[in-house]
């Protein structure tokens, strides 16, 4: 049995769409069965206390989520957005909701395996739930507790190789379109320079410096698959430089 009746929240599973209501709900189930023995170590009931809060705020018709000032990791300004809930005694589960920003892969690709060490971190750390992927790139992580952080930010980093992604004023994580991996619109290739300037920015992502955000987003066609014009500061956009090739042959035929 649900821990909160939500009403107006459940609307939102009544349309022909898919519903993060109906996803969050899942998570819930999930937790509380928790078939694979976990220890968690943030509040089991943490996605079920996210549906109350939110219901909350569309009776109230106004946010419960305040924000959380500096929170973070040693030596990074950037990668965490701290958020606290004002009805910490209400929603016990969402007093901390802090979101951890990680740097996606080049092109979004993602082996099962890789994806799986990702989400059992995840899973045993945080809320379980996740944004695939925020306007600015990253796989986004929603909710977790401050004493988490650090964890979280060791099996990263030491177990994954991966990092954490851009926050504030700062270098958002660049983000890029598949590319020549897949694409045969791509005139660059997206993947290979995406890579390369996430390596060669890491203080600018990790150590906010700038009065706002900035962001590099890279096309690898005029298509525009990863919206490089409306998403970003330093939008690259792959063009065609020579005439136009027809086989002239292929059109007759």
């Amino acid at each position: 049995m649900a821990k909160h009746a939500t009403p107006m929240l459940d609307q939102l599973e009544s349309g022909p769409w898919p519903s993060f209501v109906s996803d969050v709900k899942l998570e819930a189930e999930a937790r509380a069965k928790n078939e694979k023995g976990l220890d968690y170590q943030i509040p089991v009931e943490c996605p079920d206390d996210l549906l109350g809060v939110m219901e909350l705020s569309f009776k109230d018709k106004e946010t419960h989520w305040k924000h959380g000032g500096i929170v973070g990791v040693f030596g990074y300004g950037g990668g965490v957005i701290g958020r606290y809930c004002d009805q910490p005694e209400m929603f016990p589960g969402v007093a901390h909701f802090h979101t951890v920003r990680v740097n996606q892969p080049a092109g979004k690709y993602y082996s099962s395996e890789y994806m799986n060490q990702l989400l059992d971190i995840w899973e045993l750390r945080g809320s379980g739930l996740t944004n695939m992927h925020g306007s600015t790139g990253d796989m986004v992580w929603l909710g977790t507790t401050t004493p988490q952080l650090e964890e979280i930010f060791f099996d990263l980093t030491h177990k994954l190789n991966t990092d954490l992604g851009g926050s504030g004023g700062n270098l958002r994580t660049p983000s890029d379109c598949l590319g020549q991996s897949r694409c045969e619109f791509a005139c660059f290739d997206t993947q290979h320079l995406c890579h390369t300037l996430t390596n060669e920015y890491q203080d600018e992502l990790h150590r906010p410096a700038f009065p706002y955000k900035f962001k590099f987003k890279f096309d690898g066609c005029p298509n525009g698959c990863v919206a490089a014009i409306a998403r970003s500061d330093f939008a690259v956009i792959g063009t065609w430089k020579d005439d136009i090739k027809i086989d002239q042959e292929k059109v007759k035929a």
